[in-house]
């Protein structure tokens, strides 16, 4: 029966001192790391962001989108001029329609006389007859109606009388610099316009130019020489 007994007592402090120790096992340190992992893997996700998005979006400035220098004329060819004629006389004649009909009495043709040695008739880069300078690249003296004028242009106006004839001037700026010059007139019978237009020498242009000019007087159209 004592035997029982110890027997008994000494297995209870066996299972006793076996079970903390069991417990004990039950955390191991190897379940530390797996605390920290969380951490070490969502740290790049936390700081990963797109800073290249700004750039882009900012990466074709608009300031390439203004040329002003496109915005500037192409300068049309000098005129094709007729080779001077060999002997010519002192002077011909071009005579055309009144380019303001209305203001003209029927059946009248205007009249210039020019020097053959310093002008040339042939047609302007519209198809209509015109003077070409021979000596003054894109010296031309063509007939016109008027026409309206861009907001950088400025006009200045003038009375002229020349001879037998009067004109209305009208010298066109455009910034400042004189590109063309308008007459506008008649001799009482025929009413009609002119244009002077230039690029360089254009004081000597507009002195030659108004030497034929004063020249304008009116002719039955039975008697106009036809433009060849």
């Amino acid at each position: 029966m004592i035997r029982r007994v110890l027997f008994i007592i000494i297995l209870s402090s066996l299972v006793a001192s076996c079970g903390p120790a069991a417990a004990a096992t039950e955390a191991p340190a190897t379940e530390a790391p797996a605390a920290t992992e969380p951490p070490a893997t969502e740290f790049p996700l936390v700081v990963e962001s797109s800073p290249t998005l700004e750039p882009s979006q900012t990466s074709t400035p608009e300031a390439t989108l203004t040329p002003p220098a496109t915005l500037t004329e192409t300068p049309l060819p000098p005129l094709d001029l007729p080779t001077e004629i060999v002997n010519a006389p002192a002077s011909l004649v071009w005579d055309g329609n009144p380019t303001y009909p209305g203001d003209s009495q029927p059946g009248y043709s205007f009249r210039v006389t020019y020097d053959p040695e310093v002008w040339a008739l042939t047609n302007d880069q519209f198809g209509y007859p015109a003077l070409g300078h021979r000596t003054i690249e894109y010296c031309v003296i063509a007939v016109t109606s008027g026409r309206g004028l861009p907001q950088n242009m400025t006009v200045e106006h003038d009375i002229l009388y020349l001879e037998d004839v009067f004109y209305d001037v009208s010298v066109a700026y455009e910034n400042g610099v004189k590109k063309f010059v308008a007459y506008i007139g008649g001799d009482k019978v025929i009413f009609t316009g002119f244009e002077v237009t230039f690029q360089d020498q254009s004081d000597q242009c507009l002195v030659d130019a108004e030497t034929v000019l004063s020249t304008l007087r009116s002719v039955p159209t039975s008697q106009a020489t036809p433009v060849p």
